[in-house]
């Protein structure tokens, strides 16, 4: 009886450790829960009315009712003051358009010329963007000289103006002036071995209409400090928050304003094509 006591005694006991332990296993945190490298939020919350923007087509045009039309070609030049969000470090213009050209999810073109014909493939893109140079460097381990290749990435704060290329028209269905953005290069300064400035280049051409999905999904840096507000870079080209000056119109001979003006004369008709677009629509309603 002694013994058939002490069994039981012996058997509660072992029982009462079995739950001490259970509960003392339950009350450690289980790795598998907490992620090996989590990332905080930098946010008070979760983005997602820039990211899944969706752009609408534009509204489809006859060519019936096109009544008046002029290409015009402009410069940006994002050094001026309301022109800081091109090139404000959180997102800038170039590097969107760079970095989408070299993951092939835009398509981009030629600088031949201006009318999109030539498209280019991601390699091409990355030779663009990428210079191959030859280097000197020291072995360290042998003290000897070893000639390197490397890849010097262009840097987007070297672009400094925008090439843009839009249709100004007159939709006789509407009675109203209108444009529309067809083409964007960046343009960057071409200088020689000591640095002197021999001249300017467009880098490839985007297809703006191709763009606009992009665009739309990458938010502006507005030069009010709003960190909540959602304008994308669609919004902004399309609601024109940018200055800019006249390089080209489409005349008989196809001539830049620089080839036949130069100085003030040449800031002077800059500003009477411009003028003369927006005379336009006055005249036409003017008896």
């Amino acid at each position: 009886m002694t013994n058939h006591l002490s069994f039981q005694g012996l058997r509660y006991c072992a029982l009462l450790t079995c739950l001490l332990c259970i509960q003392l296993l339950g009350a450690q945190p289980v790795e598998s829960e907490i992620p090996a490298e989590s990332t905080p939020l930098d946010d008070i919350t979760t983005r997602s009315t820039i990211r899944d923007r969706n752009t609408l087509k534009p509204a489809p045009i006859r060519e019936a009712d096109i009544f008046w039309e002029k290409r015009i070609w402009r410069v940006i030049d994002t050094r001026e003051k309301m022109n800081k969000p091109f090139v404000a470090p959180e997102s800038p213009l170039f590097v969107i358009l760079m970095d989408a050209a070299l993951q092939g999810d835009m398509r981009v073109y030629s600088t031949v010329d201006d009318r999109f014909t030539k498209p280019l493939s991601t390699d091409d893109v990355s030779s663009i963007m990428y210079k191959e140079d030859t280097i000197i460097v020291f072995d360290p381990q042998t003290g000897e000289e070893r000639v390197q290749i490397v890849k010097n990435e262009i840097n987007w704060e070297n672009v400094k103006r925008f090439r843009v290329k839009e249709s100004w028209y007159f939709d006789a269905n509407t009675s109203s002036l209108k444009v529309r953005i067809l083409g964007i290069a960046p343009l960057i300064d071409v200088v020689d071995e000591e640095g002197n400035f021999r001249f300017e280049k467009p880098l490839f051409w985007v297809y703006y209409p191709q763009a606009r999905e992009i665009l739309a999904r990458h938010k502006v840096v507005t030069p009010g400090g709003n960190f909540a507000s959602t304008l994308s870079w669609e919004d902004w080209m399309e609601m024109r928050h940018f200055s800019s000056f006249i390089t080209k119109e489409n005349t008989v001979g196809d001539l830049r304003l620089e080839d036949s003006y130069t100085g003030v004369d040449l800031l002077m008709k800059s500003k009477e094509v411009g003028e003369s677009i927006f005379n336009l629509e006055h005249d036409l309603f003017t008896y």
